[in-house]
């Protein structure tokens, strides 16, 4: 791996994971003071604002992305496709905010946090982080998110304190997000030429972004709908709450597979502008194999570990939150895969035709499933739709991709990090049943876990994790190493 690819990757890693460090930091705290039910208005109310706010962004996101790195070089037309996207944009994000005032926020039961949730969408009108994330320019993305996200987690600890104070836990989310947005437009005047308005052709942009829009609706289906029917479809919202906060555990372990994915979509699409198709095949196969390697033993680790975590971490009243993780768990390999031949293949190289057929096929096996299960099965069938849609987009992208990339080869490296990942899962989980349920039992379960996956790789002589070995020595000082 490259260094910049590297850097690029601890960059993203370190925005990804700080965007969600406020949930993970504040859950133990916030799932005490507010309750299951009060957790469950939440997640249902903001998943209902973020389809307004995907309509409103229209795919700008992943195609303001691509476009800046076909011409990361270029400052005069990169600046000429930032403006048009902006008022496009901004245009777009009006329309949604008009309908979203005229019918959540008016008829809703929800209607007072659904107004404080209309700034999450003003807040996506100044989000600009796909023009750094286009140029390759991580740092300055992590740098913002790490203040706001600070500042959030301080104003939840000092606000939140009691059931009444749900309006407050909505607004501690929401104030950082916008403030974080607009402060990422004091880094523009450097890389960005003055604003020329061109309304007529901002507008040429909204068929290709269409193009990106459509299979993300697609994927809001089994991203956002989920909760959605769940509050729809059966009478006790805490079953919301139960879902969101085992969602919300797996994707924070989640985001440690798929950062690279921005960096190496960026990376693509410009080998992709310049015909190196050699390049953009190791690069793929680099990712596959790090996916992988991360996504086993971290899937494999939750399962071990959820038994005496839930406890402790969420407090009293989220027992079924444990179960649900160890359904959910296989999407962190299974949208890590996906998000390889998807985001960092199929997109950059410009098959958005392939990548819509498989997003839209999950969403339809979603669909159809959470239909079939969420009544009778509750959360859990909207946990296992979950599962078989992810599956379902994951095959087909592979069925697209066979004869690009090299998937049987891909699939006998990933045997010794399976085996390897069994081995961990069998220890953790017989050291949870011996030991007390405690935060110092989890602690112990991944320290071990740990260090059997990587003993066992190490046995097994596997070429990457000794790669990453041999790196990680050259750069340390020679009186380390001795």
């Amino acid at each position: 791996m490259s260094k910049s690819i590297t850097k690029n990757y601890l960059y993203n890693l370190s925005y990804q994971l700080l965007t969600i460090i406020t949930p993970l930091l504040t859950t133990p705290y916030v799932s005490r003071v507010l309750g299951v039910n009060n957790i469950g208005i939440y997640e249902y109310t903001l998943s209902i604002a973020n389809y307004f706010i995907l309509f409103g962004c229209v795919g700008l996101n992943l195609y303001g992305q691509r476009e800046i790195a076909f011409h990361q070089q270029d400052k005069m037309y990169r600046s000429k496709i930032f403006w048009e996207l902006i008022i496009l944009r901004f245009i777009m994000v009006s329309i949604s905010i008009i309908i979203y005032l005229a019918s959540v926020v008016t008829f809703s039961a929800y209607s007072f946090y659904y107004l404080i949730l209309l700034i999450n969408i003003m807040a996506s009108v100044f989000d600009i982080s796909w023009l750094f994330q286009g140029i390759e320019n991580f740092k300055v993305t992590a740098t913002r998110n790490f203040i706001i996200k600070l500042a959030g987690i301080i104003l939840i600890f000092t606000l939140v304190k009691t059931k009444e104070d749900l309006y407050l836990y909505f607004l501690c989310n929401a104030l950082p997000l916008i403030l974080g947005n607009m402060s990422l437009w004091l880094q523009v005047p450097r890389i960005i030429s003055k604003p020329i308005i061109d309304i007529r052709a901002s507008f040429k942009h909204l068929r290709p972004t269409l193009m990106l829009f459509i299979p993300q609706v697609a994927v809001s289906v089994y991203t956002l709908l989920d909760k959605s029917m769940l509050g729809f479809l059966v009478d006790d919202i805490s079953e919301v709450g139960y879902y969101g906060q085992s969602e919300k555990i797996i994707k924070i372990v989640l985001t440690i597979v798929t950062s690279l994915g921005s960096v190496m979509l960026s990376r693509t699409a410009a080998h992709f502008a310049e015909g190196d198709e050699a390049a953009i095949k190791t690069h793929i196969n680099l990712s596959l194999n790090f996916v992988f390697f991360m996504a086993f033993p971290l899937m494999f680790g939750l399962i071990g570990i959820s038994q005496n975590f839930v406890p402790w971490f969420f407090g009293n009243g989220f027992d079924k939150v444990g179960p649900l993780m160890c359904i959910i768990s296989p999407i962190i390999l299974l949208i890590g895969l996906s998000n390889v031949i998807g985001m960092q293949y199929l997109l950059p190289t410009m098959r958005q035709k392939e990548y819509g057929i498989s997003v839209i096929s999950g969403a339809a096996i979603n669909f159809l499933l959470n239909l079939m299960l969420i009544t009778k099965f509750k959360s859990f069938g909207a946990s296992a739709a979950t599962v078989c849609a992810e599956l379902g987009v994951t095959l087909i992208q592979l069925y697209f991709v066979r004869k690009k990339i090299d998937i049987l080869s891909n699939m006998k490296s990933a045997s010794k990090y399976f085996l390897s990942g069994i081995v961990m899962l069998v220890v953790v989980l017989i050291l949870g049943n011996i030991l007390n349920s405690f935060i110092a039992v989890t602690v112990l379960q991944i320290i071990v876990g740990m260090g059997v996956y990587f003993g066992l790789l190490i046995l097994l002589r596997d070429k990457f994790f000794l790669k990453v070995i041999v790196r990680v020595l050259r750069r340390m000082p020679d009186h380390i190493q001795r």
